[in-house]
Protein backbone atom coordinates (compact mmCIF):
# COMPACT_ATOMS: atom_id res chain seq x y z
CA UNK A 1 0.00 0.00 0.00
CA UNK A 2 1.67 3.62 -0.86
CA UNK A 3 1.82 5.88 1.72
CA UNK A 4 0.10 8.94 1.46
CA UNK A 5 1.43 11.68 2.47
CA UNK A 6 -0.69 14.08 5.09
CA UNK A 7 -0.48 18.09 5.31
CA UNK A 8 0.76 20.32 1.99
CA UNK A 9 -0.63 19.00 -1.07
CA UNK A 10 1.77 18.54 -3.58
CA UNK A 11 3.20 20.27 -7.19
CA UNK A 12 0.40 18.68 -9.01
CA UNK A 13 -2.51 19.00 -6.43
CA UNK A 14 -1.22 22.85 -5.70
CA UNK A 15 -2.18 22.97 -9.86
CA UNK A 16 -4.91 21.44 -9.79
CA UNK A 17 -6.26 23.47 -6.63
CA UNK A 18 -5.69 26.59 -8.42
CA UNK A 19 -6.62 25.74 -12.08
CA UNK A 20 -10.42 25.11 -10.09
CA UNK A 21 -10.17 28.17 -8.38
CA UNK A 22 -8.78 30.46 -11.38
CA UNK A 23 -11.93 28.66 -13.75
CA UNK A 24 -14.08 29.19 -10.97
CA UNK A 25 -13.67 32.96 -10.28
CA UNK A 26 -13.67 33.19 -14.80
CA UNK A 27 -17.03 31.88 -14.30
CA UNK A 28 -18.36 34.03 -11.22
CA UNK A 29 -16.56 37.32 -13.05
CA UNK A 30 -18.19 36.86 -16.56
CA UNK A 31 -21.56 35.95 -14.91
CA UNK A 32 -21.41 38.79 -12.99
CA UNK A 33 -20.62 41.09 -16.03
CA UNK A 34 -23.14 39.70 -18.28
CA UNK A 35 -25.53 40.40 -15.32
CA UNK A 36 -24.52 43.99 -15.48
CA UNK A 37 -24.51 44.73 -18.96
CA UNK A 38 -27.69 43.26 -18.59
CA UNK A 39 -28.99 45.94 -16.43
CA UNK A 40 -27.45 48.70 -17.77
CA UNK A 41 -29.17 47.75 -21.23
CA UNK A 42 -31.98 47.81 -19.39
CA UNK A 43 -31.84 50.85 -17.50
CA UNK A 44 -30.51 52.21 -21.24
CA UNK A 45 -33.71 51.22 -22.66
CA UNK A 46 -36.03 52.98 -20.27
CA UNK A 47 -34.07 56.39 -20.16
CA UNK A 48 -35.02 55.98 -24.09
CA UNK A 49 -38.56 55.15 -23.55
CA UNK A 50 -38.79 58.02 -20.96
CA UNK A 51 -37.31 60.45 -23.31
CA UNK A 52 -39.47 59.11 -26.61
CA UNK A 53 -42.81 60.02 -24.68
CA UNK A 54 -41.61 63.13 -22.93
CA UNK A 55 -40.87 64.50 -26.54
CA UNK A 56 -44.12 62.65 -27.97
CA UNK A 57 -45.81 64.63 -25.22
CA UNK A 58 -43.90 67.68 -25.80
CA UNK A 59 -44.96 67.13 -29.52
CA UNK A 60 -48.95 67.22 -28.46
CA UNK A 61 -48.79 69.68 -26.44
CA UNK A 62 -47.73 72.15 -29.07
CA UNK A 63 -49.79 70.71 -31.43
CA UNK A 64 -52.57 71.47 -29.19
CA UNK A 65 -51.29 74.92 -28.14
CA UNK A 66 -51.52 75.82 -32.41
CA UNK A 67 -54.76 74.20 -32.39
CA UNK A 68 -56.37 76.70 -29.84
CA UNK A 69 -54.32 79.77 -31.05
CA UNK A 70 -55.74 79.14 -34.66
CA UNK A 71 -59.30 78.51 -33.03
CA UNK A 72 -58.87 81.61 -30.89
CA UNK A 73 -57.66 83.75 -33.71
CA UNK A 74 -60.56 85.50 -35.80
CA UNK A 75 -60.21 85.29 -39.28
CA UNK A 76 -58.91 88.60 -40.66
CA UNK A 77 -61.57 90.87 -42.15
CA UNK A 78 -62.15 91.03 -45.89
CA UNK A 79 -60.19 94.14 -47.51
CA UNK A 80 -62.85 97.00 -48.00
CA UNK A 81 -63.70 97.82 -51.63
CA UNK A 82 -62.41 101.17 -52.50
CA UNK A 83 -65.16 103.91 -52.31
CA UNK A 84 -68.34 101.50 -51.49
CA UNK A 85 -66.87 99.99 -55.08
CA UNK A 86 -67.11 102.36 -57.19
CA UNK A 87 -64.36 104.06 -59.30
CA UNK A 88 -63.80 107.30 -57.70
CA UNK A 89 -61.93 109.09 -61.05
CA UNK A 90 -64.85 108.10 -63.14
CA UNK A 91 -67.29 109.27 -60.98
CA UNK A 92 -65.85 112.78 -60.46
CA UNK A 93 -65.37 112.83 -64.54
CA UNK A 94 -69.08 112.19 -64.66
CA UNK A 95 -69.77 114.66 -62.25
CA UNK A 96 -67.21 117.12 -63.68
CA UNK A 97 -69.21 116.50 -67.39
CA UNK A 98 -72.49 117.18 -65.54
CA UNK A 99 -71.44 120.74 -63.76
CA UNK A 100 -69.74 121.77 -67.93
CA UNK A 101 -73.54 120.75 -69.45
CA UNK A 102 -75.30 123.25 -66.21
CA UNK A 103 -76.90 120.38 -64.98
CA UNK A 104 -75.11 120.73 -61.33
CA UNK A 105 -74.46 123.91 -59.89
CA UNK A 106 -71.16 124.89 -58.33
CA UNK A 107 -72.14 123.81 -54.85
CA UNK A 108 -74.01 120.42 -56.22
CA UNK A 109 -70.60 119.57 -57.56
CA UNK A 110 -68.63 120.28 -54.69
CA UNK A 111 -71.41 118.16 -52.67
CA UNK A 112 -71.18 115.41 -54.51
CA UNK A 113 -67.16 115.73 -54.55
CA UNK A 114 -67.24 115.80 -51.09
CA UNK A 115 -69.59 112.80 -50.62
CA UNK A 116 -67.17 110.62 -52.91
CA UNK A 117 -63.91 111.87 -51.63
CA UNK A 118 -64.89 111.43 -48.03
Amino acid sequence: MPIRRMGRPGLVGMAARTAVVAGTATAVSGGVARRQQARYADKEAEQQAAAQQQWEAEQYQAQQAAAQQAAAAPPPPPPAPAAGGVDVVAELQKLATLKEQGILSDAEFAAAKAKLLG
